[in-house]
């Protein structure tokens, strides 16, 4: 028995030590620190207030506008009288040597209609931004489900019909706009809205405008008919600063209430059983979020016409480049404002001297980005 114990005594005392936990721990930690992972968020705080950016969105937010801002140069710049960099600064800040000509171009043709561009751009894209977050469909934009016709069919109605000036043009457009609206809002109530209703219903009633304002058109004098197709081409060719500034003022006023939707919005995204189990009144902020939109789009296609493809494509490219899920508005109304720019570019510049109106331009590469879109979802099965 002595020889036994004294042999287990030997076995146990020429085992390989083992280390502690606390040493394994903290050599776990050393090789953390040692390769740390990137952090994807940045967390802006001011007082009692703090703001959590996604690092991915913040860049793309900062890429889009400085590619507004070259875009933006370049238009100010070219066009039948080109204007060099230190004309333009002498025209818009009054120093340097000052061009009469290059005066008039830049401040009273090309920056307003830049502008224009850039505010109507950002309204189409955050109305896209909202529909789809409301509808829970991608393919929930104003030209599909009837809106953006709708503001078509008032605009057409006061100018056929009515001959009435630009001013009750565009005040036609926004009625038709929230008449479109209102009746999609009642035929697609059933206890409530749902996505799927309101993308039907809103195609349906679309359709009937679609045919209303062509059959407008035919019946109306060679004049009226004229006018009112080029205004449902839409372009910036009238754009002026007393125009920006209604609109500035419009959207300005609309702002607290999209600061007010942001959250409700994000937690409607995760399902209405959730949003509503979080606190969020989710016919409400849909409700909300749908007089927002409507007044959005209303107000961009009073001012320069239908611009189609903008507010369904705008938030679909600022979703993929972030890669942040929610209703990213801002980005949204960045990319939009950068589409309008570019398409009025394209369309001033690609057939000089001839000048291509804003939408036809975007309804070109709108309905091919609709097509690549859709083959993409038929080869991921949705």
């Amino acid at each position: 028995m002595k020889n036994l114990n004294q042999s287990k005594t030997k076995g146990e005392t020429s085992r390989p030590e083992v280390q502690p936990a606390a040493t394994s721990q903290s050599g776990l930690a050393k090789l953390g620190k040692a390769t740390p992972k990137p952090r994807r968020h940045i967390l802006l705080r001011l007082g009692p207030y703090s703001l959590l950016l996604g690092r991915r969105s913040l860049m793309v937010g900062l890429a889009l506008l400085v590619v507004l801002t070259v875009v933006a140069v370049a238009s100010v710049s070219t066009g039948a009288y080109p204007v060099s960099p230190a004309q333009v600064s002498a025209a818009i800040f009054g120093y340097g040597q000052e061009d009469s000509y290059a005066r008039y171009f830049v401040t009273q043709v090309r920056a307003p209609r830049i502008a224009t561009a850039m505010l109507v751009g950002s309204a189409l894209g955050l109305s896209g931004a909202l529909f789809q977050a409301v509808s829970g469909n991608p393919l929930g934009s104003p030209d599909i489900i009837g809106f953006t016709t709708g503001s078509a069919t008032g605009a057409l109605v006061a100018i056929i019909l009515v001959g009435a000036s630009p001013l009750g043009v565009s005040l036609g457009a926004i009625a038709g706009g929230v008449g479109a609206a209102a009746l999609v809002y009642v035929l697609a109530w059933k206890n409530g809205i749902t996505g799927n209703r309101l993308v039907l219903v809103g195609i349906g009633l679309a359709a009937v405008e679609h045919a209303l304002n062509e059959l407008l058109i035919v019946r109306a004098p060679l004049a009226n008919a004229q006018q009112a197709a080029q205004w449902q081409a839409g372009s910036l060719n009238d754009a002026n600063w007393a125009w920006l500034a209604w609109l500035a003022l419009a959207l300005a006023a609309l702002a607290p209430a999209l600061a007010c939707l942001t959250r409700p919005l994000s937690a409607l995204a995760l399902g209405d059983e959730l949003a509503h189990g979080l606190g969020t009144r989710v016919q409400a902020t849909r409700s909300g979020a749908l007089a927002v939109g409507v007044a959005l789009v209303a107000l961009a296609t009073a001012v320069t016409g239908p611009i189609a493809f903008v507010a369904l494509a705008a938030p679909h490219l600022a979703r993929r480049a972030s890669g942040a899920p929610g209703v990213n508005l801002t980005n949204s109304a960045l990319m939009g404002a950068t589409l309008v720019v570019v398409a009025d570019f394209v369309a001033q510049r690609a057939l000089a001297p001839t000048q291509l109106a804003v939408g036809v331009v975007t309804a070109t590469l709108g309905g091919l980005y609709l097509v690549l879109f859709l083959v993409l979802q038929w080869r991921k099965g949705i």
